[in-house]
């Protein structure tokens, strides 16, 4: 099975400082749902994980949460493309879950799921935290550069074996090439 994990606020939509707290907030980066489309046009099972400590800070709640990813399925559609499943974490730093990235507990979960080992399995961020949690659960990092990534990449320190992409499309272009996949 082909998988890859993407982070959302800041690859697949544009991210805010003020978090997206409801779904007119929620606006994908250009390219983005037709990269999406094309990982799964050439086989992939696309999944998210995604940091959401907006439901723990009592930002939004989880039927918002709901209707953000509602739209973001709707949009896809019409691409032709899908999210096989959402992973979200709800809560703060200051809860200390295991499954907050840069922590890999929604990384094991995903292994769990669909029953395999991440080795090797793309998961793309653009967050430092996005990329210690795919190296932590032996998946292979990887920076685009749209949301906090021309600032990841700036600040250095990140996994040395990452792959750094200007955006989602740049890197579905590179996982599916025949060969990478």
């Amino acid at each position: 099975m082909k998988l890859v994990i993407l982070d959302r606020d800041g690859v697949i939509n544009f991210d805010s400082d003020q978090f997206i707290k409801n779904p007119d907030e929620w606006k994908p980066i250009p390219g983005s749902l037709e990269a999406i489309a094309r990982l799964n046009q050439a086989g992939f099972r696309v999944v998210v994980a995604s940091n959401q400590s907006g439901v723990g800070r009592g930002l939004f709640d989880m039927a918002t949460l709901n209707a953000i990813h509602d739209k973001m399925h709707k949009l896809l559609a019409q691409y032709g493309g899908r999210i096989d499943a959402l992973f979200f974490c709800p809560h703060t730093a200051d809860d200390k879950c295991a499954c907050r990235k840069p922590k890999p507990g929604m990384m094991a979960e995903i292994a769990q799921r669909y029953g395999l080992a991440l080795s090797g399995v793309a998961a793309v961020g653009d967050s430092l935290r996005d990329l210690q949690a795919a190296e932590k659960a032996g998946a292979q990092p990887i920076l685009v550069r749209t949301g906090k990534g021309e600032k990841t990449l700036a600040a250095g320190d990140i996994p040395t074996h990452t792959l750094v992409f200007s955006n989602l499309a740049e890197a579905a272009e590179y996982l599916i090439a025949p060969d990478n996949s």
